[in-house]
Parts: structure tokens; C-alpha cells; sequence
């Protein structure tokens, strides 16, 4: 039988280091910060940051100046279980209610303000994680996501579920459901750029096209410039300069995909009996040497070491669901 512990409530200066230590640097204040009651369940696996956080009215703030001292680049997807508040980003404000969702980017300025007791549960992934222009999500910042339907329905269904207990994420199948969030967030977004208006620009609207060709296409052996172009009838000059336009290069997008797919797979104890190289082959690297070094490169370990986190990870995680 499994127990959900409660985080104790904390008083506004505990719960001012909570917040800090559970998102990015972020400015706390309150107008009624005695009395004042709060708490922060926080978990995270793979990058993938859950918190529910439950308290009395403040405000947040993340500042030019608290930017430029962290620059810790994240997407953060909200949903509001209970209470109201308003996010304010990019000239945009958004109402949050119960059952909103809305995103916000901590590269740049944003707001939030509660006015009273609520109840909101927040995701946050790192911004190179997001397969998609992000150009083009922050048209989306302080946004009314959830009028959408469709994937917004599938997302709140999720989240719900997460929210129950975030601590989920760090059990077993942690690395799946990790996986699972970023993707069903990705689809979400991308449903919402499809709708917004900003895609009715041809241009950008082909680059998110040939990104999303990248992305059912990354086994292909033959994955290169030349291809993309072709099969979008367009010249490898224009797909180069689209990707420039981004702040990207094209074999450089298609090798960090590749890479990422590969760490997901290394990080999943269910794939612990295939060798490192059988799931890079599939991939598309072929050379051991060359493999381990852009890997390292991309994310700082070696892919054996990836492998031997996840196991140590699972390993400590059933003796624990055991005890």
C-alpha cells in the first residue's frame, strides 16, 4: 500500500526558497505575507520538472535582472487546478482559471499573480526539448491554450493524472512518462501554432514542415540536405537559409534529434538487454568511436553512462516500491 506524503505548509520566506529551488531564480513578493501558508511537491526525471504548488496570494516575478544572472532557457506549461490568477508575457495577459493551461519561457519576462488560495500544477522542460520554432511558441506565451480542444483535452487529462502525484515521474517507468509529458506538450503547441495566425506565414509555416519531415524521417540513412530539399521541392540553398533564419543548422538539427532518441532509449530500463551500439545503429551512427564523441559532446556523458544512471535509477526505485 503506497502512502502520499504531505509537504509541510512553510511561511512566505520558506516558501520563497521554494519556489526558487523548484523553478528558475524568480522574485517572490506578497501583500499579506503573515499570514501566509504554502507548500511545493516537487519531482523531477530527465530534464522534466513537475510541481503542484498550493498557497495564499502573491506574486511572481522573473526579471531582466534575474534572467541575466541565470540564463537557464525553459518552457513552462501550467495548469490551474483551483483558485484564479493572470500570467502576463510578451504584451499578453491570460486569465487562469480552473482547468486553463497556458505556457510562459523563462528567457523572458513574465509575470504571475495570485489573489487568492489556489492550487496550480506546472511543467517545465528544457527549451531544446521542444521540437518546434521557438520563435513560434512564444506567440503563444500568456495564451488561453485550453479553448483549443483536441490535444488540450488529451493534455489536462494527463496533467490531472500527474498532479495526483507528481512523484510518479520518479518511479519505474519515470523515463516513459517523462517522455510521454514532453511529447503530448509538443503536440499541443503544435496544434495551437497550426490555428494561430501567425501561420498564415508561408515561410515559416514550410520550415515547421520540413522540421516535422525530420522528425518521421530520423532512421533514414539517407537523411541529408539534399533530401530534405527534394522532397520539399525546394532548393538546399533555401532549406539552409530557412534553418539560418532559426538560429540552426540543418545537419547539426538532424544529429542532436538523433542523438536525443538515442539517450531516451539508453535511459529506459526496459532496454537495459540491447547493446549501446544496436540503439545507436538505429539512429543512424555506425562508428562506435565517433558516436561516443558527439554524444559526449551534446550532453556532456558518455552513452555507458547514461545507461548506468537509468539502471542505478530503476534499481534503487523497485527496492524502494518494495521496502
Amino acid at each position: 500500500m503506497t502512502t502520499t506524503v504531505r509537504e509541510p505548509l512553510l511561511d512566505f520566506s520558506q516558501f520563497r526558497t521554494a519556489v526558487n529551488d523548484s523553478f528558475v531564480p524568480l522574485q517572490v513578493t506578497s501583500d499579506h505575507p503573515d499570514p501566509f501558508a504554502g507548500r511545493i511537491r516537487h519531482a523531477e526525471r530527465d530534464g522534466v520538472h513537475l510541481s503542484l504548488v498550493e498557497a495564499t496570494a502573491h506574486q511572481v516575478e522573473r526579471t531582466p535582472a534575474l534572467i541575466a544572472a541565470q540564463q537557464r532557457h525553459c518552457v513552462k506549461v501550467g495548469m490551474q487546478l483551483n483558485g484564479r490568477g493572470i500570467l502576463v508575457q510578451d504584451g499578453r495577459e491570460t486569465l487562469l482559471e480552473p482547468g486553463s493551461l497556458s505556457i510562459y519561457d523563462t528567457s523572458r519576462p513574465y509575470s504571475l499573480a495570485f489573489d487568492g488560495r489556489f492550487r496550480n500544477f506546472v511543467v517545465m522542460i528544457p527549451a531544446d526539448r521542444i521540437e518546434l520554432p521557438l520563435d513560434a511558441v512564444s506567440h503563444l506565451t500568456a495564451a488561453p491554450l485550453h479553448r483549443a480542444g483536441g490535444a488540450a483535452s488529451l493534455v489536462t487529462g494527463f496533467l490531472r493524472s500527474l498532479a495526483a502525484d507528481p512523484g510518479t515521474i520518479t518511479g519505474p517507468v519515470g523515463s516513459r512518462l517523462a517522455r510521454s509529458t514532453v511529447e503530448l506538450i509538443v503536440a499541443l503547441l503544435s496544434q495551437e501554432l497550426a490555428h494561430a495566425p501567425a501561420a498564415a506565414d508561408p515561410r515559416r509555416q514550410l520550415f515547421e514542415e520540413v522540421l516535422l519531415y525530420i522528425e518521421e524521417h530520423l532512421r533514414e540513412s539517407d537523411l541529408d540536405p539534399a533530401h530534405i530539399a527534394a522532397a520539399h521541392f525546394i532548393s538546399p540553398r533555401l532549406l539552409h537559409a530557412l534553418f539560418q533564419e532559426n538560429g540552426r543548422k540543418v545537419s547539426t538539427w538532424v544529429r542532436r534529434r538523433r542523438l536525443e532518441q538515442c539517450r531516451v532509449r539508453l535511459a529506459d530500463p526496459a532496454l537495459a538487454h540491447r547493446s549501446v551500439m544496436s540503439i545507436a545503429t538505429d539512429w543512424g551512427f555506425t562508428d562506435p568511436a565517433h558516436f561516443s564523441r558527439v554524444y559526449r559532446a551534446e550532453f556532456g556523458c558518455s552513452p555507458s553512462s547514461t545507461r548506468t544512471t537509468a539502471i542505478d535509477h530503476h534499481t534503487e526505485d523497485t527496492s524502494h516500491a518494495h521496502l
